[in-house]
């Protein structure tokens, strides 16, 4: 493990480091992500999350005075299957002191905010570490090597949007939240666990689904063996990873939001969907249905639900992409789903040293967006 300081500004500090610390924990365990006027929740299972990155991760935190005041996450990976294949940094997990709130009331509480500096050149060096990704100290990656850093935000979080336009990243696409539900969900005597001697097999039907699709990966595909699959026969249909998460909500903008953070709760039956204490649910990633197959879905993801004791499950789909008109159009996906109306998130992308004609493709193509990084 280690930590090193990157530059200094009088009493500011930025340090690099490869793993969380006591203080980067403590300031992730205590924000509540999200922007006024919409989602606003906080995460429930950081440490186990991070470790499961193991040692392809960063974090860039801010120090005052040699107490942390903010921090940004950054995971690397290989993404992506031919044009569409590039070394790439995932930015998560920004957490500044100003988002220090972990109780309902945090509308009605004073929080430090970190002041401005007036002085320009730390600021812009501090930026600089998101549009550099050799100064994370990634073995793997080099100071003039083509790199693509990307992050997922929400619609109006003015924040941060004006932190990554600020760093040089562009805004490429936008995805939508969906959701899975169902009271008293049942098995489908078609639907087991993928087996040790099936994952091969299945990461190359997942490579040919996504191949059209920037940021994919299969690394984390597979993640603590919840891979779920429906079989006919032998063949194997369709399949999701299942990643039992948990939020604690705060807000949900709209109408729908106060009826589920009003009047849900209080109702026993709709309890079982969404509980604002704790809103557990299962994160569906690398969803994959044979072509023609895409109904089989619906029993798929009620079968991970009713074996992992959930009710509930979420993915986010690019808002372009066939998977998400197949969800939307032919799949029973519930209740909860109808009820749901979240503001489309953003995909922002910071090019380094590719050519103007090697980005363009990534503004057609429909974008991977990780369930497991949004675990």
């Amino acid at each position: 493990m280690f930590e090193r300081s990157v530059f200094s500004y009088k009493d500011l500090d930025v340090k690099v480091s490869d793993h969380a610390d006591e203080g980067i924990l403590d300031i992730l365990n205590h924000s509540v992500q999200g922007s006024e006027g919409g989602l606003r929740f906080s995460l429930q299972n950081i440490a186990s999350r991070i470790a499961a990155y193991k040692d392809q991760i960063r974090f860039v935190s801010l120090y005052r005075k040699n107490k942390i005041t903010g921090t940004v996450g950054s995971c690397y990976r290989i993404s992506g299957q031919g044009k569409l294949r590039y070394p790439s940094s995932y930015l998560r997990y920004l957490a500044f002191q100003s988002t220090y709130q972990s109780a309902p009331d945090w509308r009605k509480r004073t929080h430090p905010v970190i002041s401005h500096e007036k002085d320009d050149s730390f600021k812009q060096k501090t930026l600089e570490i998101f549009s550099k990704p050799h100064l994370l100290e990634l073995k793997e990656v080099f100071e003039g090597d083509k790199h693509i850093m990307y992050a997922f935000l929400e619609s109006k979080n003015e924040r941060s949007k004006n932190l990554v336009n600020q760093a040089g990243y562009e805004y490429i696409r936008s995805f939508l939240t969906v959701a899975f539900s169902r009271f008293s969900p049942k098995p489908d005597t078609r639907v087991s666990k993928l087996s040790d001697a099936d994952k091969p097999l299945m990461e190359e039907l997942l490579n040919s689904f996504y191949r059209d699709y920037s940021f994919f990966t299969a690394a984390y595909s597979f993640h603590d063996d919840k891979y779920y699959v429906l079989r006919e026969g032998n063949e194997i249909v369709a399949g999701t990873l299942a990643i039992p998460t948990a939020y604690k909500v705060y807000d949900i903008p709209g109408v729908w939001g106060w009826v589920m953070m009003k009047v849900l709760p209080k109702k026993p039956y709709f309890r079982r969907l969404f509980r604002p204490g704790e809103f557990r649910y299962l994160v569906f990633d690398s969803i994959y249905h044979k072509p023609g197959k895409e109904e089989l879905l619906a029993p798929l993801f009620e079968s991970a639900c009713a074996r992992e004791g959930f009710n509930t499950g979420l993915t986010w789909l690019d808002d372009r992409s066939d998977l998400y008109d197949k969800l939307r159009t032919r799949v029973k996906m519930g209740a909860l789903n109808r009820m749901l109306n979240a503001k489309p998130g953003l995909v922002y992308t910071k090019f380094i040293n590719l050519t103007d004609e090697e980005k363009e493709i990534f503004y057609d193509a429909p974008a991977y967006i990780s369930g497991f990084d949004f675990s």
